[in-house]
C-alpha cells in the first residue's frame, strides 16, 4: 500500500512539474504579421501609417507613452505640468541614450532631439505634410513654420532643406530652457495636448544623426541606418520575410519587463499563420472565420478550450471612395466617378447593405459585436455626463444599436434611394450597373475569400447598381493601386493619435493639405466638371458644409462638451452625406500565449503594439484562464 502510494505521490509530482515546465514564460516571443502589412516608411516623423507605426513604437520612445488600462504615463519624460493649459513643461530624464541597429551607444538624448524631430514634422521640404495636422493646430507658430518652408521650398528646395533650428525657435511656440526641459505653448488651453506626446508628430531625432545623414538621408532612414532609443532596436530586417527586435541594453527603464527578442515572422497569409501557431512556431494567432468555425464546432479539437475573444482593437473601419478614379492608362473612370458622385447612390450603399455575412469573416461566434456606426471609434473622449463620443452621434444620426441583427440595414430605405439614383445616373449618362473595383493583395486566399463575400453582400442588395470587380496588387497597395488611384473605394481602419475627435473626422476635410484621407483616398480636392459626367458641385458642396462644421468645432477650445457636440454635429453631417460609410470594429478571436490584458491598451495614440511588459504562458492560454484575468483586469 505505501510502494502504491508513493507510486500515486510520485506521478502526481511529475504531473505537477510538467504543468509547471509548460507554464514558463516566454523570454524570446514570436508574433508574426501579413506581408502586405510590411514597413513602408522607418522615418516615424513621416510615417502616417499603422504598419509602420506598430514596429517603430517598440524603436523610438517619445514624450509619454501609455500603460494596460490607457492611462498616460512617463516615457522620456519623467514627469509633465502646465499652468493654465497653454504652457506645457516636460522635463525630461537624462540617462536616456540613441543606439544604432547593433546596439552600440551612439549619442545621448537631449531636449534638443525634440526640437529636431519637430522641426522636421513641420518642414515641408523634409517631410511634406505628413504629421502636420496636430501641431499646427495646437501649437503656435506651428502653422506659420511649415506655410513658410513650403513657399520656401517652392522657390529654392535646398534653402528649405538646410533650415537649422533658428528659424524654427523664431517662429514656433517651443522652448528648451535646458538639455532636459522642453516647453510647449499651444494655441489655446488644450487639455488634452499630453495626449498628443505619445504620437509621432513629437517624436524625438537625434541632431548627431541629421548631421550625419542629412534630411533626406533620414526621410529615407532604413532600419540599419536608424539610430533607436526605445526599449527594441531592430537588429534584423529581410523585406516581407521576418524581422527581429533585440532588447536595448542602454534602455533607461530598467522596471520595464522586456524580451531578449521578439521576431516578427511576414506570411503571406491567415492559414499559414494558423499553421506556424498550430506547430508552436509563433506565439498568438487571429483566427479567421473558417479555422474558429471548425475550432467552436469541434470539442474535441485541441484548440477548443483556448479560444479567446479578442480586445476590440482601437481602430473603427470605414469604407473610403475614391472621388477620382482613374483607369490603367491615368484618365478619370468618369462612370465611377460620376455615380459616387450622387448622393443617392452612397445611400444606397449606407442603407443597403446587410454586412452580417462579411463581420461574421471576423467574429462568426457574434457578428453584430463588430457593427460600426461612427467614424470615430469608441473610447477616444467621453461626454461630462458620461456618454461615449460616438453614442452623441448614434443620437443624431438616429441609430439604434440592435443586438439581433445588423442595425443599419433597410431595405425599404434603400430601394427609394437605388430607384433615385438610377434615374439620375442615367440621366447623367452612366451605364448601369457601373463597375467598382476593389483590390486585395494577389495570392491571399484569406483576402480573396472575404472579397468574395463582399462582392455577394454588394451585388445581392445593390446589384442593380453596382457590379464589384475584384482586382489585385502584387506587394505594395499605397504604390501599386493607390497611388495611381485604381480603386473605387477601400475598406481601411483609423486609430486615434491622441484623445480628440479631430484626429479622426479631420482627415477628411476639404481643401486641406493636412487631411490624410482627403489627400491620399478619397482624392477630394481633384474632384472637378473633368472628371465626372455631372455631380461635382453637389459633392464639393456636402463636403464643404461637413468641413465647415469640422472647421467650427474644432475652434472651441473653452468648453470640451460644446467642442464634442460640435464634431458630433460634424461627423453626423459627413456620414448622413454618405462621404464614408462607417464599417465594422475589429472584434474577432484569437488563440495566444500572451495575457491581453496585460499588453498597452489605449482607444488613442500608437503604443498598442509595445512589446512591453506582456504576461505570457508557454503552453497557451485558456478560455478559462482569460476570463479570470479579465474579471480582475476590470475589477481593478
Amino acid at each position: 500500500m505505501k510502494k502504491l502510494l508513493s507510486l500515486v505521490l510520485v506521478l502526481c509530482m511529475m504531473a505537477s512539474l510538467a504543468v509547471v515546465a509548460h507554464a514558463d514564460e516566454i523570454t524570446d516571443y514570436v508574433d508574426y504579421q501579413l506581408q502586405r502589412s510590411e514597413v513602408e516608411y522607418w522615418c516615424i516623423q513621416h510615417s502616417q501609417g499603422a504598419v509602420d507605426l506598430n514596429v517603430l513604437c517598440n524603436c523610438i520612445d517619445g514624450l509619454l507613452t501609455n500603460d494596460n488600462y490607457g492611462n498616460l504615463i512617463a516615457c522620456v519624460a519623467k514627469d509633465w505640468s502646465t499652468d493654465d493649459g497653454t504652457n506645457w513643461t516636460f522635463n525630461l530624464r537624462d540617462d536616456v541614450v540613441w543606439v544604432d541597429y547593433e546596439g552600440n551607444e551612439m549619442a545621448a538624448l537631449t531636449s534638443e532631439d525634440f526640437l529636431w524631430g519637430l522641426e522636421f514634422t513641420l518642414n515641408y521640404a523634409k517631410n511634406e505634410a505628413a504629421n502636420t495636422s496636430m501641431p499646427i493646430e495646437m501649437i503656435q507658430g506651428a502653422g506659420d513654420y511649415y506655410e513658410y518652408t513650403k513657399t520656401l521650398a517652392e522657390s529654392d528646395k535646398q534653402a528649405a532643406l538646410d533650415l537649422g533650428l533658428d528659424k524654427f525657435l523664431e517662429m514656433v511656440g517651443v522652448a528648451t530652457p535646458d538639455d532636459y526641459t522642453i516647453v510647449y505653448t499651444c494655441t489655446a488651453p488644450l487639455g488634452y495636448f499630453p495626449t498628443v506626446a505619445t504620437y509621432s508628430c513629437l517624436s524625438p531625432i537625434s541632431g548627431a544623426l541629421l548631421e550625419e545623414i542629412g534630411a533626406d538621408g533620414y526621410r529615407n532612414v532604413t532600419f540599419d541606418t536608424l539610430w533607436y532609443n526605445g526599449p527594441y532596436y531592430v537588429s534584423e530586417f529581410v523585406d516581407r520575410s521576418f524581422k527581429v527586435f533585440t532588447a536595448n541594453p542602454f534602455y533607461y527603464n530598467k522596471e520595464d519587463k522586456l524580451f531578449n527578442t521578439v521576431t516578427v515572422q511576414m506570411v503571406e497569409s491567415a492559414d499559414q499563420a494558423f499553421l506556424l501557431y498550430e506547430a508552436g512556431d509563433i506565439d498568438r494567432y487571429e483566427l479567421n472565420q473558417a479555422n474558429l468555425t471548425a475550432i467552436y464546432n469541434d470539442p474535441a479539437d485541441k484548440f477548443h478550450d483556448y479560444l479567446i475573444e479578442a480586445r476590440p482593437t482601437k481602430y473603427s473601419y470605414q469604407w473610403h471612395f475614391n472621388y477620382n478614379r482613374k483607369d490603367e492608362n491615368g484618365d478619370p473612370d468618369k462612370q465611377w466617378n460620376t455615380a459616387i458622385a450622387n448622393e443617392n447612390f452612397r445611400k444606397a450603399w449606407y442603407w443597403g447593405l446587410d454586412m452580417t455575412d462579411y463581420l461574421a469573416r471576423t467574429n462568426f461566434i457574434n457578428p453584430q459585436s463588430c457593427q460600426n456606426y461612427a467614424y470615430t471609434a469608441n473610447g477616444v473622449v467621453t461626454m461630462s455626463d458620461g456618454r461615449d463620443y460616438t453614442a452623441v452621434v448614434r443620437e443624431k444620426l438616429g441609430l439604434e444599436y440592435d443586438a439581433e441583427k445588423y442595425s443599419r440595414f433597410d431595405a425599404d430605405k434603400a430601394a427609394g434611394y437605388v430607384a433615385a439614383a438610377k434615374e439620375e445616373l442615367t440621366a447623367a449618362g452612366v451605364e448601369l450597373p457601373v463597375k467598382a473595383h476593389y483590390f486585395i493583395q494577389a495570392g491571399n486566399q484569406t483576402a480573396l475569400d472575404s472579397a468574395e463575400v463582399l462582392k455577394q453582400v454588394i451585388e445581392a442588395n445593390l446589384g442593380d447598381i453596382v457590379e464589384l470587380v475584384i482586382d489585385t496588387y502584387v506587394t505594395n497597395f499605397s504604390q501599386e493601386v493607390r497611388n495611381p488611384h485604381l480603386q473605387s473605394f477601400q475598406i481601411n481602419g483609423w486609430g486615434a493619435d491622441f484623445g480628440d475627435p479631430v484626429n479622426f473626422i479631420g482627415q477628411e476635410t476639404y481643401a486641406d493639405d493636412n487631411a490624410y484621407y482627403s489627400q491620399y483616398y478619397s482624392n477630394i480636392n481633384e474632384v472637378s466638371a473633368d472628371t465626372v459626367l455631372a455631380g461635382a458641385d453637389e459633392l464639393i458642396a456636402a463636403y464643404q458644409e461637413f468641413t465647415a462644421l469640422e472647421k467650427a468645432a474644432a475652434a472651441i477650445n473653452d468648453d470640451l462638451d460644446a467642442r464634442y457636440e460640435g464634431f458630433a454635429e460634424a461627423e453626423a453631417c459627413m456620414i448622413d452625406h454618405a462621404l464614408l460609410i462607417p464599417c465594422y470594429y475589429n472584434v474577432g478571436w484569437i488563440l495566444s500565449k500572451v495575457n491581453p490584458y496585460s499588453q498597452v491598451y489605449c482607444a488613442y495614440g500608437m503604443m498598442t503594439y509595445r512589446y512591453v511588459n506582456y504576461e505570457t504562458n508557454d503552453a497557451g492560454y485558456t478560455t478559462a484562464e482569460i476570463a479570470d484575468l479579465k474579471a480582475a483586469y476590470e475589477a481593478k
